[in-house]
């Protein structure tokens, strides 16, 4: 710190910066001073942002004898709603979809009429339609604000200015207004009238430094965010004790991946999962919303779920949260029980139809299910009124206690910090009521979540040696080693960004720099001055190339010389890990053998290894599985479970074709109905949300319909006895017990007997043949439990194409179905023997090499096979095939 400027701070003078960071900067080279001077006890230096004395100096008015006569300020989201509800009730308004937004931007003209002396202005220059909607806008704004006595951000600087005078309220001898760059309209105002007031009024500025200066072109932006980091750690490793700085102009765009890499670079175990949170030596300014802090997202998936409707994969993300009450003690039976809910639940879901599930579940989990029927009962009772913002806050805060927020584990720093800021912004919700009359719940938590999405946060963290900073907040402030990137052509200088609410001229000849393409270049011009020379060592870098396109440097550095830059080449912590390794190729395509002749699945034991042999053993031996997602209605598996579920129904009555022919229409008509009715019980049972109300007689009547056109073919056949419905048995085969289910089997009137699967989608009798068969269950009915049966048919039921796909012995066993003599695939088989003697040998080898482990990566027909197989991440058959084809070319 400049050593006049310190003495003027000890004898009382006040020093205002244009931010906040250049403000505690200041402060801390201030205590570094008195320090290195070697005092032990000091008096606090009033350093503060121009806001800061702003509002400083209006809060003491307020509290001195001018209280009276002092206009109420209004809180930023005070703003921001007052000027929601005047454009909504506004003309313009209603034809507007983004109200907030609008409301934003026209709070952004408001401040830059008012910082840059518009206003009297903008009525003067001939308005666009914009121009026009704003002014209304902003008439109807002043005049509501003047007749409840109210000022905001934007004129609260001349309300403090018009106060100065008097002397009742407290002003500084001396004020110093340090490192602004540029001084706007309304601030020379205020220092005006502090001069008028006696005050001593003087700007100072940093020290220009002198030193290396040096141009980088890097490949790309990751590769500048990693040349700067390797550069960071390494001009950190020689002194520990200095001060080094990264500008980015676009921080915003690259803040995750300059998190990222420079953790990487500075910590490289940094992600390991048994490490705790590492100690960086950086700090990025830019802070995030407060809505993408997990924390938080917590909170507005339990208000969302206490609301109408909440998409069941954001219900998901509640259940599992750690910040509901019991999310430890319960943590995997919550998993499960969302494993289980994904089979049941739709995609849209209500609090009171999770809770129908869950008590259906019985899963386990009594303190979720405690924590949301309180929940359930707080809605009904809190949240259907129409209320004042307050009342909204506390039926938020109510609601959120009830299910445990923020949950039973300590909070670590980031955590308590980011509820403390919660705190605040529901706090602010309930200052809305000066300005938002009554409302419902839904609108109450949408206006919180804006807010908190409008609230940047950043955690405090202890001092650091890096600060990465935005373009405009290094102003002011010394380094020792400064980096600049992302300074090509196409970034440095910014774009013009007017706002569009205010006349683009009339920003132009006030000298906005946002308003026009030439203040963003002498805005640009200023900035990278002050680069270049607030440090000994400054780096001026840009990236060369990003998606497709080629970049040239700024104009405005290519002054400065370019020049090579040697840095250290710091290992990652994959590159140290794989730097150690001796690698050792072991094919291993082989697990334990099954002991014993245990029962391990039914007939998908046998169709999973014919289709892959690791695909059985990750299922049927791991237990691997992927998560369903819920879908609306039913799915095909349980369209053909109704199916299955209703003529089981219908023929366990009939039992004959005689009793088929025999029955009258009206009681066939009733049958099914009540087969119908049956099939649509048993499936809302296991998904009691599914088929409700009109839906489930619309499904009725289908199934029905579906019956009625199906037993219709079944006339045509001869004479036949239904034998077994849905008969369980217990095979074995190959070494391997089966627990199989087999939907029907016919006996003909002389004797004959045919194994039917019903199916309502696609399926060939070419399915059942080969080594490999893809849908093996008739042939493993016929092997296993039918040795005798002289024919194995899918009873294809769908509507307008109904018919039988068979392989059968004899001609006349069903309609349509030639003999295997005279069949397509006569030339693979001699005769209906052959076939079945082919089954056996191919189901044995299969339930054989299952049984002894054998699980090679080798799916059927590669990649169909794979296209939705839930086990790729397990035997990564991608990454297989890559290798393989990558030793090929080699």
């Amino acid at each position: 710190m400049q050593q006049d400027l310190a003495q003027r701070i000890e004898a009382g003078c006040v020093v205002v910066t244009p931010n906040r960071r250049l403000a505690a900067y200041l402060q801390r080279e201030y205590n570094r001073a008195q320090r290195a001077a070697r005092r032990a006890v000091w008096s606090t230096a009033e350093i503060l942002p121009f806001s800061a004395f702003v509002e400083r100096a209006y809060g003491d008015a307020l509290y001195s004898g001018q209280a009276t006569g002092l206009p109420i300020l209004l809180a930023p989201p005070q703003e921001q709603a007052l000027w929601e509800s005047i454009i909504r009730e506004s003309e313009t308004g209603k034809a507007l979809l983004a109200i907030p937004e609008t409301a934003a931007l026209a709070r952004e003209a408001w401040q830059l009429a008012h910082t840059w002396r518009l206003m009297p202005l903008v009525g003067r220059s001939p308005p666009n339609e914009d121009a026009r909607a704003f002014q209304q806008w902003a008439q109807r704004y002043e005049a509501i604000t003047r007749r409840e006595r109210q000022t905001d951000s934007a004129r609260l600087a001349d309300v403090t200015a018009s106060l100065l005078a008097r002397t009742e309220i407290r002003k500084p001898k001396a004020l110093v207004h340090y490192g602004f760059d540029l001084v706007m309209p309304q601030q020379s105002a205020l220092f005006e009238a502090l001069a008028a007031a006696g005050c001593e009024v003087t700007g100072a500025g940093p020290e220009p430094r002198s030193g290396h200066r040096m141009r980088l072109a890097c490949a790309d932006s990751a590769d500048e965010i990693r040349r700067a980091a390797a550069w960071a750690r390494a001009r950190l490793e020689a002194n520990n004790s200095a001060r080094i700085g990264v500008v980015v102009p676009e921080l915003a765009k690259h803040r995750k991946a300059i998190r990222r890499i420079f953790s990487a670079v500075m910590e490289p175990d940094y992600a390991l999962p048994c490490s705790g949170p590492p100690a960086l030596p950086f700090n990025v300014s830019l802070g995030e919303p407060l809505s993408s802090y997990p924390l938080v997202n917590a909170a507005f998936l339990a208000l969302e779920m206490a609301g109408r409707e909440i998409d069941f994969e954001r219900a998901s993300r509640l259940i599992r949260s750690p910040f509901l009450a019991g999310a430890d003690s319960e943590l995997t039976r919550r998993a499960r029980l969302d494993a289980w809910l994904r089979k049941r639940a739709e995609p849209v879901v209500t609090l009171d139809r999770l809770l129908a599930l869950i008590a259906h579940e019985d899963a386990g989990c009594p303190v979720l299910a405690q924590r949301l029927s309180a929940l359930a009962e707080f809605r009904k009772a809190r949240l259907f009124a129409v209320q004042t913002p307050s009342a909204w806050a506390r039926a938020i805060s109510g609601a959120l206690a009830l299910i445990g927020f923020p949950g039973e584990r300590g909070l670590d720093s980031t955590e308590f910090q980011t509820l403390a800021k919660w705190h605040e912004v529901v706090a602010a919700l309930a200052a809305l009521d000066r300005v938002v009359p009554r409302t419902g719940y839904t609108d109450a938590v949408s206006r919180l979540r804006r807010m908190a999405a409008d609230t940047l946060f950043q955690a405090e963290t202890p001092d650091v040696p890096i600060q990465v900073l935005g373009e405009h907040e290094g102003t002011g402030m010394h380094f020792d080693h400064l980096w600049v990137m992302g300074l090509s052509d196409e970034t440095w200088p910014r774009g013009p960004r007017p706002n569009p609410f205010l006349p683009a001229e009339r920003q132009r000849a006030a000298g906005v720099p946002h308003g026009s393409a030439g203040g963003m270049l002498e805005l640009a011009r200023r900035l990278t001055g002050e680069w270049l020379s607030c440090a000994g060592e400054v780096v001026l870098s840009h990236p060369q190339r990003e998606d497709d396109r080629d970049f040239k440097p700024s104009p405005l550095i290519v002054a400065v010389p370019e020049q090579a830059l040697a840095l250290p080449d710091y290992a990652s912590y994959r590159d140290a890990v794989h730097g150690l390794r001796k690698l050792e190729r072991v094919e291993d395509a082989k697990a334990p053998p099954l002991d014993g002749a245990a029962a391990v699945g039914g007939t998908a034991v046998i169709r999973d290894y014919a289709a892959c042999p690791f695909r059985a053993l990750a299922r049927h031996r791991l237990g691997a599985e992927s998560l369903e997602a819920p879908h609306a209605g039913l799915d095909a598996k349980e369209r053909g479970t109704l199916v299955h579920r209703l003529l089981a129904q219908a023929w366990a009555h009939l039992k004959t074709k005689g009793a088929l022919e025999a029955i009258l229409e009206a009681d066939l008509d009733a049958l099914l109905a009540r087969s119908a009715e049956d099939a649509v019980a048993r499936i809302r049972r296991e998904r009691p949300t599914v088929l409700s109300g009109r839906f489930a007689g619309i499904e009725r009547r289908r199934l029905a319909r579906l019956a009625h056109e199906w037993l219709e073919l079944e006339k045509r056949r001869e004479g036949f006895t239904v034998l077994a419905i849905e008969d369980k048995r217990r095979i074995e085969i190959g070494g391997l017990m089966l627990n199989v289910r087999l939907d029907r089997v016919d006996r003909t009137g002389d004797g004959r007997r045919i194994v039917i699967d019903y199916k309502t989608g696609a399926a060939s009798p070419g399915a059942l043949l080969g080594e490999r068969p893809d849908e093996p269950q008739l042939p493993l009915y016929v092997v296993g439990a039918e040795p005798d049966a002289a024919a194995v048919a899918f009873a294809h039921v769908k509507a307008g194409e109904m018919r039988f796909s068979a392989l059968a012995r004899d001609e006349d066993l069903l309609p349509d179905t030639k003999a295997f003599s005279e069949s397509r695939y006569r030339d693979r088989y001699g005769s209906w023997q052959e076939v079945v003697a082919a089954w056996r040998a191919d189901l044995e080898r299969i339930a054989a090499a299952f049984v002894a482990g054998r699980a090679e990566v080798d799916p059927k027909q590669y990649p169909n096979t794979c296209l939705y197989c839930d086990v790729k991440p397990f035997c990564r058959i991608y990454e297989r095939l890559e290798n393989a084809l990558d030793e090929d070319a080699e």
